[in-house]
């Protein structure tokens, strides 16, 4: 018992570093080589999107998303409050106002039968957030884009590999953004990720803002004989040895997802018994989709025992904590943003939530302390 279980803990799977020293024989640091191209032809094929560009972070994707979606000052962007602040700061700093809606009370994504009564003649963008890798609604985000002809970015940070209906998410959307940061399923060495571009129409422009607004891509491949500088553009580039990093655990996905797929489950058996006895709620995944496991959490139905419940974790060594605080509440969200409809579920499925481990290096046996800790607080017997 003198060990602490950590939340999360960065994915390794041994077969980094022989990438690594790969890539610094090919004497490529700075991005875009072999293995760039390695995890892009990856994503291509594997998630079934017409091109993949990785990028320096998720972020990055998110804020290319915004110049492709050609956000101006005073454009409206439909989000949950309920997600990391870069989601919303990526269409902001172009002038956008974020409009919240609220949680669908049983998988913790946006509630898409509330996303057309938020429309208004100055919406552009809908942006559906996968959380903990769990599909939102997007046959209903989609049909309601199509009616009003807006663009949809799906953010996929949490939910690379999980599928809607047999797709992957990322894919259905104009365009998908994948966060490789260290506490996802597949990290590229701590910062990393993908824009997806699922539409044909807006790869030459993402191509040429990835290349600091010039067509330097295009002069490489010879299509062109000079490059010149064409739009905006920005620095999204991965070095060389991210991506190295990155492919090796890329190949080992569907390993590293089945060890997680492995914990969440088991969590969601033994911890059946607190549900029956009104004491939390566990995650739900909707008929139709599959998820990667990303994060497993507890919502404590009364929210005022979440604070004594990591108390009580704390003191056993065992490592749990909340995830986002609410946006559209925050200092800067209450000036920029404004919630559309009322907040049913954000406010109180944020005090509630409490992530517990899942990470590859938790054993059979930690799993087995932190159900039986979380059992014990309300009494009950984990056998």
């Amino acid at each position: 018992m003198d060990t602490s279980i950590p939340t999360t803990c960065t994915t390794i799977v041994g077969t980094e570093l022989a990438n690594i020293q790969d890539a610094l024989a090919l004497n490529n640091l700075s991005g875009k080589g072999k293995y760039s191209r390695l995890c892009e032809e990856w994503l291509e094929q594997f998630m079934s999107t017409g091109r993949a560009l990785v990028v320096s972070s998720c972020t990055s994707a998110l804020e290319m998303a915004a110049i492709l979606a050609d956000i101006k000052p005073g454009d409206e962007v439909i989000v949950p409050s309920y997600t990391y602040v870069s989601t919303v700061n990526a269409f902001v700093l172009h002038g956008a106002v974020p409009v919240f809606v609220d949680l669908d009370d049983a998988t913790m994504t946006i509630d898409a039968s509330l996303i057309e009564a938020a429309v208004t003649s100055k919406t552009r963008v809908i942006v559906p957030v996968h959380y903990g890798g769990v599909a939102c609604d997007m046959d209903k985000i989609m049909e309601v884009a199509q009616k009003h002809r807006l663009f949809v970015c799906e953010d996929a940070a949490m939910a690379c590999t999980s599928t809607y209906k047999g797709r992957m998410l990322g894919t259905i959307g104009h365009v998908g953004c994948i966060s490789f940061q260290e506490k996802k399923n597949f990290t590229a060495g701590g910062q990393g990720g993908a824009l997806l571009l699922n539409d044909a129409g807006l790869v030459a422009r993402a191509e040429t803002l990835y290349e600091h607004g010039t067509n330097r891509a295009r002069f490489l491949r010879g299509e062109v004989d000079r490059y010149q500088w064409l739009d905006v553009g920005l620095n999204a580039t991965l070095s060389e040895l991210q991506a190295a990093f990155l492919y090796a655990q890329l190949q080992a996905a569907d390993g590293i997802n089945g060890r997680r797929l492995h914990i969440w489950n088991r969590y969601h058996a033994a911890l059946a018994p607190l549900v029956d006895r009104g004491y939390i709620t566990l995650p739900h995944v909707p008929d139709g989709t599959t998820h990667n496991a990303n994060v497993f959490y507890i919502r404590v139905s009364d929210a005022e025992q979440r604070s004594d419940l990591m108390r009580h974790m704390g003191k056993a060594k065992v490592q749990t904590h909340p995830q986002f605080m609410p946006l559209h509440s925050s200092p800067f969200g209450l000036v920029h943003g404004r919630f559309s409809g009322v907040d049913r579920v954000t406010t109180l499925a944020t005090s509630q939530i409490l992530l517990l481990p899942v990470h590859l290096t938790l054993s059979d046996e930690e799993q087995e302390r932190v159900i039986r800790e979380v059992m014990a607080f309300w009494g009950v017997s984990s056998d």
